[in-house]
């Protein structure tokens, strides 16, 4: 039997999120930042507690082309891979609302700043070198990282990056506390920038 305390808890973040949706509109949540910035497990539950469907646009990536991104990668480029990612996030924009997660270059890509401008809000999920070093090296998946010494690769991408990103509508840390502390700054800075 949950508490009174818990009870009104779950009202208030039942009121917050259903500001939050009809703020959004028809717009998604866009999350943006460098591979380990925590885009996909923060954005689970971003979704969860906004009662809105997450999806993972390298997923769907490589859904749409029937490969991995790695594979991707090595038999079409860089430059194949970043013109379907842009055209699959404009695709799923179309869909929204929803909590996107975006890879860590989309963003760049100017016509995809302009489409989720239109279509989103997004939200940079701004992590140390430290941080996102820790998360990336755990795993192998990364074509990116496959290249060159990991801290040397991701320190070049939050040089050319990091500018870009800062013009995203909400700017959040992503370090090493429970995802929930993060999921509630967000929602915090959704409430204010939805007002």
């Amino acid at each position: 039997m949950p508490s009174r305390v818990q009870s009104r808890k779950r009202a208030e973040n039942d009121s917050k999120s259903i500001a939050i949706r009809k703020g959004l509109g028809d717009r998604s949540v866009v999350l943006i930042g460098l591979m380990g910035a925590g885009k996909t497990a923060i954005g689970r539950r971003l979704a969860n507690r906004l009662n809105l469907d997450f999806v993972d646009a390298d997923t769907e990536i490589e859904s749409a082309a029937g490969k991995s991104i790695s594979d991707i990668f090595a038999d079409h480029g860089e430059a194949y891979f970043r013109d379907g990612e842009r055209r699959v996030i404009a695709r799923l924009l179309g869909d929204g609302p929803q909590v996107l997660a975006t890879g860590g270059g989309a963003y760049m890509n100017e016509e995809t700043r302009e489409t989720i401008a239109q279509s989103g809000v997004s939200v940079w999920l701004k992590a140390d070198l430290k941080v996102l070093l820790e998360r990336v090296v755990r795993r192998d998946h990364r074509p990116l990282l496959k290249i060159d010494d990991p801290k040397v690769v991701m320190k070049r991408l939050m040089d050319e990056r990091y500018p870009v990103y800062s013009s995203s509508d909400i700017t959040v840390k992503s370090r090493d506390v429970p995802h929930e502390v993060i999921v509630n700054e967000i929602i915090s800075e959704l409430e204010k920038g939805l007002r």
